[in-house]
């Protein structure tokens, strides 16, 4: 029932790059939580950290905690799917701007809401050297406070709106619980998307496109994920409502990887953000933000990963394709023939490389490709030269196939077509097989997705999270029909939540 139609909130793959390929048979279907095994299903959080450090992502050894340097892999890794990123909003009509890192207390203050969601979290800066500042200052946890002042001098009337910039930065937040690389740090690379609007109609609009944007990020990503509206609770700080975006990892908790807001008046009126309308009355503009961040990593590894190591998806590797000469001592023939077809995938468009060091053994080479979640292989030895054949070898699978020269372009473009199509559909497959019905708590117990009834009430609410220690993650944005009775009262209820733990 969750994978037939994309407006259930669950993201289904689209058209893309690559060319089309049919979904993945049954019996290549991911296995839920309970069939797998192996490190990564015994010991996530052990196993999540060997292969970040094996891929060589991220250097945790920087003497702040939550604060990790992002190494040459790492952050070309970032910095692609950042692109990607770009390309998406500045189609939608977005600029990039810049603001500056630290934002003063007073302007802060201005969100009441906003104080209370991040008071707690924020870095002070309060001297400089050993003066005390005359007003003290706090490292962003977001924008909103330092951008919307700015804001009100940019918007005059209705001709300067929609007003529509994003800025990728980094944003400070005092992380109590364990750390985490990519999932819980306390320095954060981060996507911000903010938005003006006349009416609140077309703050709607805006953020139904930005839903479209993140499913198209996300189906590179080949990560399918729920849209969920989150209760008044666990809404953003200051927004009218808040939708997450929450992908399942294989310990069968949710992780939210993007959040968007719609936010009325709430920081117009805080900020005086006005715009004179065509009649020539003054109205307050309605806004909505659209944010990510390196949790988008964290995900991915999490889901493609195996045993061996990260497996990333084609459109983000840092290298799509890794040439490895099949020899022992020295054949200058050989390695000619490698760097002829290594000229060829580059003019074809392609991230490559060629392992080329003499010093060490192939079957190393493929240990360590296999860390680095490079998509693609090609061995090359003796007899793909003499044959004027390559050997193809998945990252995902493992699957092999030895193609000509001649068509070594389509097979490549197929193959990349292939692994998104099916890491996807595996992916959705785990996320389907682990959201189940429950109609009373008792048969709450599992690590999955729970589907339940709600009445609506805070104290409904209250009483379920703590009953089950899980926290109640939202309805589907686009709605679902439901008939059923409220999992805590017994009341009958048209409401569909989803009840998960979460990361």
């Amino acid at each position: 029932m969750y994978a037939e139609d994309a407006g259930n909130g669950i993201t289904l793959p689209a058209s893309n790059s690559w060319a089309s390929v049919p979904a993945v048979e049954k019996d290549q279907r991911v296995l839920t939580v309970d069939e797998k095994k192996g490190k990564k299903y015994e010991n996530f959080s052990e196993w999540y950290n060997e292969v970040i450090e094996k891929a060589d992502l991220t250097d945790k050894r920087y003497p702040v905690k939550g604060m990790n340097i992002w190494t040459p892999y790492g952050w070309k890794l970032m910095s692609l799917i950042d692109a990607e990123t770009r390309r998406l909003v500045d189609e939608n009509g977005h600029h990039e701007v810049k603001f500056p890192l630290l934002i003063p207390e007073d302007e802060f203050q201005k969100e009441a809401d906003h104080i209370k969601g991040f008071g707690d979290e924020v870095f002070w800066v309060t001297h400089a050297g050993s003066t005390p500042l005359d007003v003290p200052l706090l490292l962003r946890p977001t924008s909103e406070t330092a951008m919307y002042p700015i804001f009100d001098l940019w918007i005059r009337s209705h001709a300067d709106l929609p007003l529509k910039i994003y800025q990728m930065v980094n944003v400070f937040r005092y992380e109590t619980k364990q750390t985490r690389a990519f999932m819980r740090m306390r320095e954060i690379h981060f996507f911000e998307a903010h938005t003006c609007h006349e009416t609140e109609e077309e703050a709607e609009i805006q953020i139904r496109e930005d839903l479209e944007m993140m499913d198209k990020l996300a189906e590179k990503l080949c990560m399918p994920y729920l849209k969920l509206r989150r209760t008044d609770w666990d809404k953003f700080p200051g927004a009218k409502y808040t939708v997450g975006g929450d992908a399942l990892l294989p310990t069968g908790r949710l992780l939210q990887i993007a959040g968007i807001h719609q936010y009325l008046n709430n920081f117009a009126e805080a900020y005086d953000i006005t715009y004179e309308g065509i009649d020539g009355e003054h109205r307050y503009v309605h806004q909505t933000t659209y944010g990510m961040s390196e949790r988008l990593i964290g995900a991915m590894v999490s889901i493609h990963g195996d045993d061996k190591g990260v497996v990333l998806p084609p459109a983000f590797a840092p290298i799509q394709v890794l040439l490895i000469p099949i020899v022992y001592g020295e054949d200058p023939d050989l390695m000619d023939y490698c760097r002829d077809v290594l000229e060829r995938l580059r003019k074809m468009g392609y991230r490559v490389d060629v392992d080329d060091r003499p010093d060490i053994r192939p079957g190393s080479k493929f240990y360590e490709s296999e860390e680095k979640g490079i998509p693609l292989r090609i061995d090359m030895g003796g007899k793909e030269m003499e044959g004027k054949t390559v050997t193809l070898v998945r990252r995902d699978t493992g699957e092999k196939s030895t193609v000509s020269l001649e068509e070594l372009e389509d097979s490549l473009e197929e193959l990349m077509n292939t692994m998104e199509q099916e890491m996807f559909a595996r992916a959705q497959s785990h996320l389907e097989d682990n959201i189940e019905d429950a109609d009373d708590l008792g048969s709450i117990s599992q690590e999955k997705v729970y589907r339940i009834g709600w009445c609506g009430t805070f104290e409904c609410g209250e009483n379920i999270e703590e009953a089950t220690d899980r926290n109640i993650l939202g309805t589907l944005y686009h709605g679902e029909e439901y008939s059923g009775k409220c999992i805590w009262c017994g009341k009958e209820s048209s409401i569909a939540v989803y009840l998960c733990k979460t990361h």
